[in-house]
């Protein structure tokens, strides 16, 4: 969430306009139309926004020059120039492409890479499914969702719902076909054989890629509720793709170990980067949610999942949802509430403002009723009004609990002192040798989590169940800093 959010953006759509067909692994190549160009470039700041912005780390020139490398196997331009590349400061492992030559990886999952090989299998997969026109074949525009749009599934039936399920955070959420999927990988091991890369580095990418899905799954006890789309929510994934990407390489004549991989030197180039939240949009950490340059903290009910995108944070459970935002205070309390109840679709303020005291911060709410079709919920704003500015949560629960669930997290909103907030850290890779001695043990227990240290730290370097570290090797650490 960033420092100030905008409560009511409007609902978007980006055009994906054709860009070269495929037939099997066969496509025509051409040069990028103006068109595309043009689409891509009103897409690209939009884009920007509802994924952190660009990463402004050593890591995203380097990025970028991949990317445009890759890129140009696809054979929709001859020229570097009319791609580009972008490292999203983002916490979710994900990777997208637009028309326009606009390609994207976020930093998470640059960071579940283990070398350059994997990068490029990654960003040639996206372009693969631009240059087959997956998305002009499925309609001739993505649709562009929002954070409450997927939390609230089915409950959008009446025109209240339906317009807060398009005030939130814009995202891509196009999901593929199979037969897409499998098209886009065979676009991509092409692509990784025509610029040098091991071809076989797919099906080790989507091997990392399954891991770490498990591995969130476990960690979080079920699916991932994370607000932004996640790799493995836009491409559905599955053991049997692996298996076919190496298949695939096979086909390229080329065998495993063939081309180096420059495992070393390309995990060296992660040292520093930023991992999971960022502090200036404000971390989780469990059930709390923080904003150290804010200075505002609050907790979520027990049972309950958060997630924090560059524009919202939301809060999902099976006894409601909800999202938290805030802005410029206006004329006042009152003013504010009323501002966001016209924001989702009302008329304003309904009934009565409960007027009352939050941790000494000043504080209102008041709850309407909306119908889905034959379901009816509550629909609650509860705000602070923290001088200038005012946050407020808005509560989606069934029809009569009101609050419900989410009474002790809207008690919890308050203030944090300037040593609660100097002491929230960011998380960044630390990139170490692996000394004579040392074991996966040793080395995970230097991870800057509380739980699942071994599990993450296999993942992130890509090691099997059983399988040991090598001295000499560069692993990857996650660390406070």
């Amino acid at each position: 969430m960033k420092r100030i959010l905008a409560w009511g953006a409007a609902a978007a759509l980006i055009g994906y306009a054709a860009m070269g067909s495929a037939d099997g692994i066969t496509q025509s190549a051409r040069s990028i139309s103006a068109g595309d160009k043009a689409a891509g470039a009103k897409a690209h700041p939009e884009l920007l926004k509802e994924y952190g912005g660009p990463y402004a780390g050593a890591q995203a020139g380097y990025v970028a020059a991949v990317g445009k490398k890759i890129s140009l196997q696809s054979g929709l331009s001859n020229s570097q120039a009319d791609f580009t590349v972008t490292l999203l400061n983002s916490p979710v492992n994900n990777a997208f492409a637009i028309p326009g030559g606009y390609v994207y990886v976020t930093r998470q999952l640059l960071a579940l890479m283990n070398d350059e090989a994997e990068l490029a299998s990654v960003l040639g997969h996206e372009v693969g499914h631009v240059a087959a026109r997956h998305a002009s074949k499925r309609n001739t525009t993505s649709t562009i969702g929002n954070v409450l749009a997927g939390l609230l599934g089915a409950v959008t039936g009446s025109s209240a719902l339906g317009q807060l399920a398009g005030s939130g955070a814009q995202l891509v959420t196009l999901r593929f076909s199979r037969q897409q999927e499998y098209q886009a990988d065979d676009l991509g091991i092409r692509y990784l054989a025509g610029a040098g890369y091991d071809p076989y580095a797919a099906a080790d990418m989507l091997t990392a890629l399954n891991a770490q899905t498990n591995l969130d799954a476990q960690i979080k006890g079920g699916d991932d509720a994370r607000g932004v789309p996640s790799w493995m929510s836009t491409h559905p994934n599955g053991a049997d793709r692996v298996a076919r990407a190496r298949e695939q390489a096979t086909r390229t004549g080329l065998a495993i170990g063939d081309r180096p991989r420059n495992a070393d030197a390309f995990v060296a180039r992660l040292d520093g980067l930023l991992y999971d939240d960022d502090p200036a949009q404000g971390i989780i950490e469990g059930n709390r949610f923080a904003h150290p340059q804010l200075k505002i903290a609050f907790t979520a009910p027990q049972g309950f999942r958060m997630s924090n995108s560059a524009t919202a944070v939301t809060i999902a459970g099976t006894g409601g949802q909800a999202q938290f935002g805030g802005g410029a205070k206006g004329t006042g309390l009152d003013a504010y509430v009323d501002g966001v109840f016209r924001g989702i679709g009302g008329s304003g303020t309904p009934g009565t403002l409960t007027r009352t005291k939050v941790n000494g911060l000043d504080a209102a709410y008041a709850t309407t009723r909306a119908t889905s079709g034959s379901q009816a919920v509550d629909v609650t704003v509860f705000a602070y009004d923290l001088g200038g500015s005012a946050y407020h949560f808005l509560l989606l629960t069934p029809t009569g609990r009101g609050i419900g669930p989410f009474a002790p997290m809207v008690q919890s909103f308050g203030r944090l002192s300037d040593a609660q907030a100097a002491a929230i850290r960011p998380r960044r890779i630390d990139v170490v040798t692996v000394q004579p001695g040392d074991t996966v043990t040793s080395l995970a227990a230097r991870m800057a989590y509380a739980d699942h240290r071994i599990e993450r730290f296999r993942t992130i370097n890509g090691l099997a169940a059983d399988e040991p570290v090598r001295a000499g090797r560069k692993v990857k650490l996650i660390v406070a800093g």
